[in-house]
């Protein structure tokens, strides 16, 4: 779906035709053609938009005569609600600048993308092309800090969960979990790199703006926050499942332990029995009327001298 969009009085106003608009926004479904059609009809490569349908294309920019288009990782909440997959994901925005256009392509719907569509950015304008991708850039990080402290939140419930029971279900949960923080961790260092690479290049032309250019350094410098948590965040929870397999390892070798002992101690009563429970004619006190207390009797003191010798050895 193909939206035309302009801003004026601060207001967000949906256009039928492309003329007079200064963003176009892409997102699914998808017609049958209308790709090609905007490719043709903006003058783009076709490459810009399939890249930037690519779920596993990696944050980058490239340039083709006076287009531009970068690409930048965002995390989104994942539709695979299967309990192996992770619970957030990343895909890429594809941002394609043109003499006359501002291109925003995503292959999902993008909570980053549909916060501009809802008009809940101060200060949005599509027409300063500069400051939208400035502004795209700070609200992608800001998502990431904000899914990051949601994962952080549902870890040490799922932690506390692990306290009282060795259910399996914590565990995948725990495992969705990390998988999440394995994509955060990877595209935050690509989009890092992106973003010092815009920097160094001045790709946006902010080098003689000082607030475009304050942004963006601040932006830098939450970006490289929200990876070292995703880092931290990872190294705990890989900590947390080898701590907890840990105990589940020493448990279960207390148990397999206190199950040995019984078995021993229940084995020598046993085996007095079993001797008694043959079918021969010379066994002591066969003839005797008190031969079944005897073993009974016998049976106990040396269960209880069992019982007696693994307690004094600990």
């Amino acid at each position: 779906m193909i939206t035309y969009i302009t801003v004026k009085d601060n207001e967000i106003i949906g256009l039928q035709e492309p003329t007079q608009c200064d963003w176009i926004n892409v997102s699914p479904p998808f017609r049958h053609g209308e790709l090609e059609f905007l490719a043709e009809y903006a003058d783009i490569p076709m490459d810009f938009i399939t890249d930037s349908l690519d779920v596993d294309e990696r944050s980058r920019y490239e340039r083709d005569e006076e287009n531009t288009l970068i690409l930048v990782n965002s995390p989104v909440l994942n539709d695979d609600s299967k309990e192996n997959e992770a619970i957030y994901i990343t895909i890429p925005i594809g941002i394609i600048l043109t003499p006359k256009f501002f291109l925003t392509i995503c292959s999902k719907e993008n909570p980053v993308i549909e916060k501009f569509l809802q008009n809940k950015v101060k200060g949005f304008n599509p027409a300063d092309k500069r400051l939208f991708v400035i502004q795209i850039f700070e609200q992608n990080v800001f998502r990431f800090l904000e899914y990051l402290k949601k994962l952080n939140l549902r870890r040490n419930l799922i932690e506390q969960e692990l306290y009282n029971s060795s259910r399996n279900e914590e565990l995948q949960q725990l495992l969705r979990v990390e998988k999440s923080l394995v994509y955060f961790v990877s595209s935050l260092s690509t989009n890092e790199l992106l973003k010092m690479k815009m920097k160094r290049t001045d790709l946006l032309r902010i080098s003689d703006h000082e607030d475009y250019l304050d942004m963006f350094e601040d932006i830098i410098i939450d970006n490289s926050q929200a990876l070292e948590m995703s880092n931290v965040h990872t190294n705990i929870l890989s900590g947390t499942m080898e701590a907890y397999a840990s105990i589940v390892s020493n448990n279960l070798n207390v148990i397999i332990h206190r199950l040995t002992i019984v078995t021993i101690i229940l084995l020598v009563p046993s085996m007095v029995a079993s001797f008694y429970g043959m079918n021969l004619q010379y066994l002591p006190f066969n003839e005797s009327k008190f031969a079944f207390i005897f073993i009974i009797i016998t049976s106990i003191i040396l269960g209880v001298f069992v019982v007696w010798y693994f307690s004094k050895k600990k």
